[in-house]
């Protein structure tokens, strides 16, 4: 036998699989009724929405069945170890779609034993060993882990085990399964059948090593890849980024050589790129070898804020022209081209087809370009043609519109910013077409508008007590503007004016928590690219025009409703998102159901901080992003501090390394100063926080337990409990710092007028421990005396911290260092 692609020992996974093609089925089970069972009280990382028709199709097709074993198949691509110790598949489709993938590898022990193992899964597992099946679990709960023992039979000389791995997709999917040895034994592990060539090894660890050069790319930039070790021969790289607009247009599609010795491969310049968050796609070959990899790219043409000038109606029409010259293909685009007369533009026809076919099959998403079709629709429909709006008007009769008119899709009606645009699209709808019949609720068009508008008074309700569950969202910020700048234009003169002061309260946060025009802060949801890209949030550019100054970008979900619409932010909203040198802003409030977040801010005209120091500590994180640190010095100095919910620095999890909690710290803030207390206890997945310290625009002065980051004339340093290992090498390299222990706390200080030298004599007298109970400590010169308790909080001087006094409304100070 040759020798093993790997050994496992106990506490290993099974990581090097041959796989079969993804087979991919349209699945969508008998139409039905859903239920609501937030009823309006929103709550992060919701999903027990009960049992969609593809699920219940599917658990009845999987109580009858026999499952044969199949080795016809061909082998498609390669599982290798190195960057996920689970076999993961996990992807977003927004029709309920059933996956299926064959999996096989080979593995001997030193003598003929039974092997046991720790399944975990979220679909549905077969397991064959020599032909036999030795193991079947099939929960098929939607992104839930489930887990089950499963003991297989292992020769010496080599047993064959085959996987059949299934899953339901209902939009993101979570598809994964891992094998964890739990016997004190070595296995070897082979790929026997596959075509792995001489040199997968190599290529497999520069594919784990491999990174952009910085954080972001500019226009005077090279697209560079980076590794830590030398290639040992020369390595064939093809590079793809692939538009994210349903045209999927190559953006780069090349082949490159890195010579043996390289550490790195420049690609393109910056300026061949249009602006983005981009998914770069890489297979490495060499010989017979090939290992694909996909990691981000950020590409930003200017390193320093736009000012806009003139009045906000003036900068209205500029967004309105950059988002005929730059935006997406998709609904708001074409908003943009009819308000300003360009109705003959031949994109119009393209996007308003792909709109009408995904409403028609009912994808995920649809309600968010449902809005502004009905804009369209309302206000511009005479420069479409006749067959075009005849097309349109039976789209919007056939839609489905909320959870009690029965359907088989995917669509996810219960998050805060989809019921607002589904009750939006409803009564605009209804109210369109009065007399008319709705097919999927057998309603007439004004008893849809009658439904609509109270479903809309409780969401407001809701809101407007509650606050937003996805607080500072630069992600869902704008698909909230969806709905709400539609309302307040097209709506009834009551729901109009609720959704305007909706708008106002929401521009106020966003003054708030942008430095440098980039929006930022602690966020409800937040993804990697919102944290790592600000400038290219679709939030972005909403500062930029109501604020004078920032970056406009190629979002075209909401900005063209604000720039052809009458609905204006409040005034004097500027002195909070650009605060004058010296002044200190502070503010305090609440928001969503629970309440959610208890938020806290400090900001100078330098750096920002800013915490939820309301998150339920010890619980799961989903998207949560509970400490912020943004700095004026480049737009992506960034910094935060999360418990990481998964393996691969590159992974779209929920949580994901670096977006939300894998579990939840205890959190609070005192003006300039944030502590963090983790618990992870025994079963957390991984053992460690850590801080995420952009390069860009940050200098780092790292020594044992603490972190000092400059950044301008902004300094803040993290203090942890234990000894922080700055990562040197991989997608993380220079970047993070790891804290390690089930118990762990943070300190972040902010500087207030110190110079360096004082600041690192400052941090160094500082003490930060656990006082031997539930209470972290933080202890220093000219500081006050503070203590994070685990049960009660922050305590300041031994006094519990109070609540915001205003509620879900600010509470704002502005002050002088």
């Amino acid at each position: 036998m040759s020798s093993p692609l790997l050994t496992i020992a106990r506490g290993d996974s099974l990581t090097a699989w041959e796989l079969s093609e993804v087979e991919a089925e349209y699945f969508p089970g008998e139409p039905a009724p859903a239920s609501d069972p937030q009823d309006y009280k929103y709550v992060n990382g919701f999903v027990d929405v009960g049992d969609l028709p593809c699920r219940v199709a599917i658990w009845k097709d999987v109580a009858s069945r026999n499952v044969a074993l199949r080795t016809d198949w061909a082998v498609e691509a390669l599982y290798l170890p190195g960057n996920n110790r689970r076999v993961e598949f996990s992807q977003f489709r927004h029709r309920p779609t059933r996956l299926a993938r064959w999996c096989r590898t080979k593995v001997s022990s030193a003598v003929d034993r039974y092997c046991s193992f720790d399944l975990h899964t979220r679909g549905g597992m077969h397991i064959w060993v020599d032909g036999e099946l030795a193991g079947r679990f099939e929960p098929f709960t939607r992104n839930a882990d489930q887990r089950s023992v499963v003991h297989l039979p292992i020769k010496a000389g080599g047993s064959e085990i085959i996987v059949l791995t299934e899953d339901m997709a209902e939009r993101d999917t979570n598809w994964f399964f891992e094998l964890v040895l739990l016997d004190d034994v070595a296995l070897n592990v082979y790929l026997p059948g596959a075509s792995l060539g001489a040199h997968v090894e190599t290529l497999r660890e520069l594919s784990t090593q491999v990174r952009t050069r910085g954080d972001v790319v500019t226009g005077d930039d090279a697209l560079t890849l980076l590794f830590d070790t030398p290639a040992s021969l020369a390595v064939r790289v093809r590079a793809v980024i692939a538009s994210t607009s349903h045209t999927k247009a190559l953006l780069l599609d090349e082949e490159f050589d890195l010579p043996a010795g390289a550490t790195e491969l420049v690609l393109c310049q910056g300026r061949d790129l249009p602006q983005g968050y981009h998914d770069l796609r890489l297979t490495f070959s060499a010989g017979d070898s090939v290992v694909e990899r996909s990691i981000g790219c950020a590409i930003l043409q200017q390193a320093s804020a736009m000012a806009l000038g003139g009045d906000l109606p003036s900068r209205k029409r500029l967004a309105l022209e950059n988002a005929i010259a730059h935006g997406e293909s998709r609904m708001g685009l074409v908003v943009a081209l009819l308000e300003s007369g360009r109705t003959d533009d031949p994109r119009i026809t393209g996007i308003i087809e792909e709109t009408l076919l995904a409403m028609a099959e009912r994808r995920d998403c649809a309600d968010f370009i449902a809005v502004p079709l009905l804009w369209v629709w309302i206000r511009c429909r005479e420069a479409l043609p006749t067959a075009m709006q005849d097309r349109i008007r039976q789209t919007l009769l056939d839609f489905r519109y909320w959870v009690d008119e029965p359907g088989n899709d995917a669509m996810w009606f219960w998050s805060e910013n989809h019921a607002l645009c589904f009750h939006v699209a409803q009564l605009l709808a209804g109210q369109s077409f009065p007399e008319d019949i709705f097919s999927a609720s057998g309603r007439i068009g004004a008893e849809q508008a009658e439904l609509a508008a109270g479903r809309l008074a409780r969401w407001f309700d809701a809101v407007e007590e509650d606050g937003l569950a996805e607080w500072n969202s630069a992600a869902y910020y704008p698909v909230d503007f969806i709905g709400l700048l539609t309302l307040a234009e097209l709506g009834p003169v009551d729901l109009a004016e609720r959704a305007r002061a909706m708008c106002d309260r929401i521009f106020t946060m966003v003054a708030l928590h942008a430095l440098e025009g980039v929006p930022a802060g602690s966020m409800g949801r937040a993804y990697d690219k919102e944290l790592r890209a600000g400038p290219l949030t679709e939030l972005a550019p909403f500062a930029a025009i109501a604020f004078g100054k920032g970056w406009l970008n190629k979002g075209v979900a909401s900005l063209p409703l604000f720039a052809a619409g009458r609905y204006e932010p409040p005034e004097g909203l500027a002195r909070y998102a650009w605060p004058e040198p010296g002044e200190v802003i502070s503010a305090r409030y609440l928001q969503g159901y629970g309440p959610a977040a208890s938020l806290g801010l400090y900001k100078t005209r330098d750096v920002q901080l800013s915490t939820n120091s309301g998150a339920k500590a010890g619980g799961y994180g989903h998207q949560q992003h509970v400490l912020d640190l943004r700095f004026a010095s480049h737009p992506m100095a960034r910094a935060w501090i999360n418990h990481p919910g998964e393996d691969d620095p590159w992974g779209q999890q929920r949580p994901s390394y670096w977006a939300g909690n894998g579990t939840l710290p205890r959190v609070g803030q005192h003006e300039n100063i944030a502590l963090l207390q983790y618990r992870l206890g025994a079963q957390a997945r991984l053992k460690f926080t850590h801080a995420y310290a952009a390069r860009a625009g940050l200098i780092h002065h790292h020594h044992g337990d603490t972190l000092i980051l400059e950044g301008g004339e902004g300094l803040v340093a993290l203090k942890a409990t234990g000894p922080l290992q700055a990562i040197a090498e991989g997608p993380a390299e220079g970047l993070e710092y790891r804290c390690s222990g089930p118990l762990q706390g943070w300190a972040v200080i902010v500087a207030q007028g110190e110079s360096l030298a004082d600041f690192i004599e400052l941090i160094a007298r500082c003490r930060l421990y656990f006082d031997g109970g539930d209470a972290l400590v933080l202890e220093g010169p000219s500081l006050v005396h503070l203590r994070l308790d685990w049960q009660q909080g922050l305590l300041v001087n031994s006094i519990p911290q109070p609540p915001p006094a205003h509620g879900v409304t600010p509470d704002i100070t502005i002050s002088t260092l």
